[in-house]
């Protein structure tokens, strides 16, 4: 069962940051995942709400704002003060564990003022192209995936599933795989099967996962929007409809479930065999299943 970071060890570090990223290959994540989302000048950043007022000590939704604006936030200090507060990392894959603003933020900064950047580490505090994070796991010593979620909707709609397959295609990862056994490193998720429908037109090298936060009568027998060989379901549906792994692996699809951090779960997904598992927590999760 394969062990992806959700937003890189995010119970350890700053969701989508570089320093999660490098935390969760370090703990041996067999895998990353990222949120994309398309700035008001092009450019792909890894940020999970539509706007940045919980991650960052700026205001303002991600399309309407350039890299330079994004560039000049802190999207680290929140994580410093949630866990000096005793809170949690990130939650589900599609919500925040603050909802619009963390603990302790007024008006989108922290305590009413901006806090003092001069001694940080930018790995932990600035915004993470995907371009970045795409070099990061090229640079990495190993094999390790990359889980890229397109976030819809968005005011970009299609230029985002463009830009992206652009993006993979400068990394050579729209090539058709070497071999089966060797399958692309990269895979597209989304809740949004428009959006894959996009990314298999443009890369039909390029494997996708379709996000399901609930459990429609017409996927319950296990199959997938057309093009789609991957069910990506919420650990919510597998605790009430465990049968369902089953019925996905007979329709011939994997199984990548999210987010799934909690011990029981973990043995859950385990026993109905499940492909792979999206965690804030890579480290404890490898060590329960006795790969660390």
């Amino acid at each position: 069962m394969s062990v992806v970071a959700h937003r890189g060890a995010s119970e350890d570090a700053p969701e989508h940051t570089l320093a999660a990223y490098r935390k969760a290959i370090e703990d041996g994540a067999d895998a990353l995942e990222c949120d994309v989302r398309l700035t008001a000048d092009g450019h792909l950043v890894c940020v999970h709400d539509r706007r940045v007022n919980r991650t960052s000590n700026g205001r303002g939704a991600v399309s309407a704002l350039e890299l330079a604006d994004l560039a000049s936030l802190d999207f680290g200090s929140w994580k410093e003060e949630s866990l000096g507060s005793g809170a949690l990392g990130s939650g589900a894959l599609g919500s925040g564990a603050f909802g619009a603003e963390a603990p302790g933020r007024q008006g989108g900064v922290f305590g009413g003022e901006a806090p003092d950047r001069q001694n940080e580490d930018p790995e932990r505090t600035s915004v993470l192209t995907l371009e970045r994070l795409l070099e990061l796991v090229a640079d990495a010593d190993r094999r390790v995936e990359l889980a890229i979620e397109t976030k819809h909707p968005t005011r970009w709609a299609g230029q985002v599933e463009e830009r992206l397959v652009e993006l993979l295609g400068r990394f050579g990862y729209t090539k058709p795989a070497m071999s089966a056994d060797q399958p692309s490193p990269v895979r597209v998720m989304s809740f949004s099967a428009r959006s894959l429908h996009r990314v298999r037109t443009a890369a039909p090298a390029i494997p996708v996962v379709y996000l399901m936060q609930f459990l429609t009568p017409r996927y319950r027998d296990g199959r997938l929007p057309a093009g789609v060989d991957i069910a990506g379901p919420g650990i919510r549906i597998l605790r009430a409809h465990p049968e369902y792994v089953a019925k996905a692996h007979r329709a011939g699809n994997q199984v990548h479930v999210w987010t799934v951090n909690e011990p029981d779960d973990v043995v859950l997904c385990q026993e109905l065999g499940v492909d792979a598992v999206i965690t804030n927590r890579p480290k404890q999760v490898r060590m329960q299943l006795g790969l660390g």
